[in-house]
């Protein structure tokens, strides 16, 4: 399980968001010689996103510590099939269209191919985001810091 301590920074019904404590920024050699510095290129570009938002059904309160739990492999899995798909697709119809072109046109039906490829993609990745099982496999779950606690239950609730 991939997982990262966090605090409840704001409730709503059925929803609650969260600041991640112990944020990790790649190996950690930035600064070092031989550090390729590229989270901070990343992090020039777009800051990271300090707080996000979970379904929450457990009545969390504000300023509560809880981990939250992610399956090993759900971030691959997540990038495979938004990322991969698309890229996949957009060679293979690339090439596909070159193959089909006439002489002279290869580019033009290679650059159509290539279109047509990222829409199937864009489609399938949307009725992926419907899919409860495709969603289930990246789902991340809430646990209570309390439930973590390695004291007795009495100092823990």
């Amino acid at each position: 399980m991939i997982e990262a301590r966090a605090t409840v920074v704001r409730v709503e019904p059925g929803r609650a968001w969260f600041k991640v404590d112990d944020r990790q920024d790649g190996c950690g050699r930035c600064d070092e010689p031989g550090g390729c510095r590229s989270v901070k290129l990343a992090y020039s570009i777009k800051p990271p996103t300090e707080v996000f938002s979970l379904p929450d059904d457990s009545g969390l309160q504000p300023g509560e510590p809880v981990l939250i739990r992610m399956k090993d492999g759900a971030p691959l899995l997540g990038a495979l099939g938004s990322y991969g798909l698309g890229a996949c697709l957009l060679v293979a119809g690339a090439a596909l269209g070159h193959l089909i072109a006439s002489q002279g046109r290869e580019d033009l039906f290679a650059l159509f191919g290539g279109s047509l490829g990222i829409l199937i993609a864009i489609g399938f990745n949307r009725l992926l985001h419907r899919s409860r099982r495709w969603r289930g496999t990246l789902a991340m779950e809430i646990v209570r810091d309390r439930q973590l606690c390695p004291q007795t239950v009495e100092k823990c609730v």
